[in-house]
């Protein structure tokens, strides 16, 4: 005779598990029934059970169960699990951008110098980001509304030693308006880096929105528009922006090449003069 499962469910319905991750210290997480997003600090054995406590980018802490497909990593379900070996103790807090917080810091008085952004989705980005550590470092972050009239604006400005100056450009790849116009500005304590997509949204990793991709935009449609009507949102640029800036809680949402520019352009600025 023939022999069945007594799961009769059909195949193509059942479930993936969720992948299990062991909850080491750091690592930052999502949970899904609340979409509170930390760092873990420690892993406990309780009555109830094993429970995970998380600490956000302002120092809040939320204690979960260990409950399986119960938290997000990257945008990937996780079942979190208790790391073998010793238990997880609480690691330095860290900042959103993956810096060692500084608890009680002040914000430093400003800087002379300044990090320039082409608008303000670039610059509402780097704060989300960047915030805790530039507001230690003492960095103003200010967006221009377009970069055409950049040369001019960096010549306004008079970058020196003391007060250097950071332009982070939006599309900057060999051929374009935006490759051209940074080839124009040149000197020692001005530093222009960009990144290599069209708009800073997607600088935003797909899975951190909960897309497959960006979409493709046809030449010459607006491409924040083509974007919300190709995936279906309403036609407001706007509330799609929140949206989007609601999904990014830390560094790990965003694209390397975005993190590795704005790092650099805070390096630049904080130098000291020789």
């Amino acid at each position: 005779m023939r022999s069945y499962s007594p799961d009769l469910t059909p195949p193509w319905k059942r479930s993936t598990p969720a992948p299990e991750v062991p909850a080491e210290p750091d690592l930052v997480v999502e949970e899904v029934s609340t979409g509170f997003c930390g760092a873990v600090i420690r892993c406990e054995k309780t009555a109830e059970g094993p429970t995970v406590t998380l600490e956000d980018r302002f120092g809040k802490h939320r204690v979960f169960p260990l409950v399986p497909g119960g938290f997000l990593l990257e945008g990937r379900v996780v079942t979190l699990v208790r790391p073998s070996g010793r238990p997880a103790h609480a690691g330095p807090a860290r900042t959103a951008s993956g810096s060692i917080a500084v608890p009680g810091a002040r914000a430093r008085v400003a800087r002379a110098g300044r990090i320039y952004v082409e608008g303000r989705h670039d610059a509402e980005l780097v704060e989300r980001v960047w915030g805790d550590d530039l507001r230690v470092e003492g960095v103003v972050v200010e967006y221009l509304e377009g970069i055409d009239d950049l040369p001019a604006v960096v010549a306004e400005f008079g970058p020196a030693p003391d007060a250097r100056l950071g332009v982070l450009v939006d599309h900057l790849v060999p051929g374009s308006k935006e490759s051209r116009i940074a080839a124009e500005v040149t000197g020692a304590d001005v530093l222009v880096v960009g990144h290599p997509y069209i708009d800073v949204w997607a600088a935003v990793k797909p899975s951190s929105v909960g897309i497959p991709a960006w979409p493709a935009v046809p030449r010459g449609e607006d491409w924040k528009t083509g974007v919300c009507r190709a995936l279906g949102w309403p036609e407001n640029t706007g509330a799609a922006w929140q949206h989007i800036l609601s999904r990014v809680r830390t560094y790990r949402d965003l694209e390397p090449t975005l993190l590795g520019a704005v790092e650099h352009l805070i390096d630049h600025v904080t130098e000291p003069p020789a």
